[in-house]
């Protein structure tokens, strides 16, 4: 033992010296060592206790960081599945209103070509009908200035047998051009056409009655034809004017739609950058706060195992000073 190694030397070291009797030589340096050991135990204490009290400071901060880190986990998990469903969220959102946009230009752009085919249609319409109605203006005219200047001249019309054959007098008495007499002729057949009884009459030959004074057959059948192109010009202005109008309103309509689901996906792409943004930033510090933890509880498993190594160590020399203390309080007893 160690304890008896001490007391060997000390009785050799007591009898190589000359001073004092040998017995009480021992029993100095007993003392002196006795002193020297429980000083020693009384130092290695007072940095035990302090190694201790590290031992749980450093344990405490260690474990306050570990459960920092995980709850800091949680909340960054957390933030980066919201920001994938807003993700999935926003990228349907931006779908819908990307097909949402093409519908309605689609339909917009056939609303425009209808739109042009209908204008283009009128202005065709509106130009045939001008011209009717000057055609039949002129001609009505015409008759009436010849009946007013000499109402003989109706009877070589009447006695032509038609209206069609009329018109043909005319024109080779100048009163008519050829162009106004075709026009002219082709709107009477298209009156007759539409006659429900028109079956058993030839082309302009209405009853003797039609030719009688300022209602003649030629000129009230032409009034009445100019009546109706005139009737047929508003109508197709009235539809004309209702087209533009509805169309205005569709356009409108459809821009305005256009105009909040561009700004709705604008606003969406944006919020989908900035939540794109936050999960990325969300999971690098995820990987920079796991990392931290893992860190962290490696750092307080060492910690332990190094306090718990201290604590052995600690009681082992406690032991061996007790013991070489036990020793030398027996070589007291038997010098």
């Amino acid at each position: 033992m160690k304890g008896l190694t001490i007391i060997l030397a000390l009785f050799t070291s007591a009898c190589a010296s000359d001073e004092g009797s040998p017995v009480s030589k021992i029993f100095q340096m007993l003392g002196d060592l006795e002193g020297k050991i429980i000083a020693e135990g009384t130092e290695a204490q007072k940095a035990y206790d302090e190694f201790t009290e590290w031992c749980e400071d450093r344990s405490k901060n260690v474990g306050f960081e570990i459960k920092t880190g995980k709850a800091e986990i949680e909340d960054l998990s957390a933030a980066i599945e919201k920001a994938s469903s807003q993700i999935s969220a926003l990228g349907t959102k931006i779908e819908e209103l990307s097909g949402s946009i093409a519908k309605d230009e689609a339909d917009l752009a056939a609303a425009t070509k209808i739109r042009s085919q209908e204008a283009a249609d009128f202005a065709a319409e509106e130009k045939e009908s001008k011209d009717v109605i000057s055609t039949l203006e002129r001609a009505i005219a015409v008759l009436d200035r010849e009946l007013s200047k000499n109402s003989a001249a109706m009877v070589q019309f009447k006695s032509s047998g038609s209206i069609t054959k009329a018109l043909e007098a005319m024109v080779s008495a100048s009163m008519l051009s050829s162009s106004d007499s075709s026009r002219l002729t082709a709107l009477l057949q298209s009156k007759q056409d539409e006659s429900e009884d028109s079956s058993d009459s030839e082309l302009g030959a209405p009853d003797a009655a039609a030719y009688k004074g300022h209602s003649d057959g030629i000129i009230g059948t032409l009034e009445d034809l100019l009546e109706k192109a005139e009737a047929q010009l508003e109508a197709a202005r009235k539809t004309e004017q209702s087209n533009v109008q509805n169309y205005a309103m569709l356009k409108q309509s459809l821009e305005d739609e256009i105009a909040y689901a561009t700004k709705d996906m604008a606003d969406a792409k944006k919020n989908l950058g900035a939540s794109q943004e936050g999960k990325a930033t969300a999971e690098g510090d995820l990987s920079v706060t796991q990392a931290d933890l893992d860190e962290d509880e490696a750092a307080l498993k060492t910690l332990h195992q190094d306090c718990m190594n201290g604590a052995e160590e600690f009681q082992l020399e406690t032991k061996s000073r007790a013991e070489e203390l036990g020793a030398l309080a027996q070589a007291k007893k038997d010098p």
